[in-house]
């Protein structure tokens, strides 16, 4: 079967939700008006060519757990913060709004994922994890390819030194220094490093901060707000289109 992956991450502009989560919040969780909130996905799956029914949400914890999946699910997939599949047309959906969204692929194989990584999972370890479960599917490592979403910047994403410490213990290249000339982290710079060192084949990354950028939703910046999403999935459409 023909394919070709498709990457795809949201602004919060072009929805129907009221501010503070004006106006294209994805996230059912945020104290969004639940009407508003399915407009958007709705929208979402239909500019993305596929259908609200084909994409799948998790119930994002800030955990380690990875699911596989071969089908659209009725709700999230329970506490979970990756999702793996080999099936087409399916597309695997992240929130975030800080976090970073990690979009993971061997084309190849026809494996794909999607993860949720902020500051805990990352250091958990929940980019190892995803990566072991695209390999029992069939992918290799040399083949992945990887998205990094927007995301809390190393120079906006101010933390104690305490936890700077130790978040760069666990995920190494992750320590910064904001512009304020306090300890910070950049999430991103270290996943792209644990991946790089892990052996994919290449790391892209959005350089947008959600923090600065006001067309973006960042929870440090405003809560209560909006998701954005990131999305994955394998695009037969475009396989025959080509052929």
């Amino acid at each position: 079967m023909s394919f070709k992956v498709r990457r795809v991450s949201t602004t919060r502009a072009g929805g129907v939700s009221a501010p503070p989560f004006d106006s294209f919040n994805l996230g059912d969780h945020v104290g969004d008006e639940p009407s508003a909130v399915a407009a958007n996905r709705e929208r979402l799956g239909r500019e993305l060519g596929l259908g609200s029914d084909r994409l799948v949400w998790m119930e994002q914890v800030h955990g380690r757990t990875v699911a596989v999946v071969d089908e659209s699910t009725v709700g999230p997939v329970p506490v979970t913060d990756a999702l793996v599949t080999t099936t087409p047309d399916l597309g695997l959906v992240v929130l975030t709004a800080d976090c970073v969204p990690v979009l993971l692929s061997d084309e190849e194989a026809g494996v794909v994922a999607a993860v949720h990584a902020g500051r805990v999972g990352a250091r958990i370890g929940i980019i190892p994890r995803v990566l072991d479960v695209m390999v029992e599917q069939g992918a290799e490592l040399s083949r992945i390819g990887a998205f990094l979403g927007p995301a809390a910047s190393g120079r906006q994403y101010e933390v104690p030194a305490h936890m700077q410490a130790d978040v760069e213990k666990h995920l190494p290249g992750s320590a910064t220094t904001t512009v304020r000339k306090t300890p910070g982290l950049d999430i991103r710079a270290g996943i792209r490093k644990q991946l790089l060192d892990a052996g994919v084949s290449g790391v892209a990354v959005d350089p947008r901060c959600t923090i600065e950028d006001r067309t973006l939703f960042s929870h440090r910046r405003e809560a209560p707000t909006g998701r954005l999403a990131s999305v994955v999935w394998m695009d037969t459409s475009a396989g025959e289109q080509a052929s």
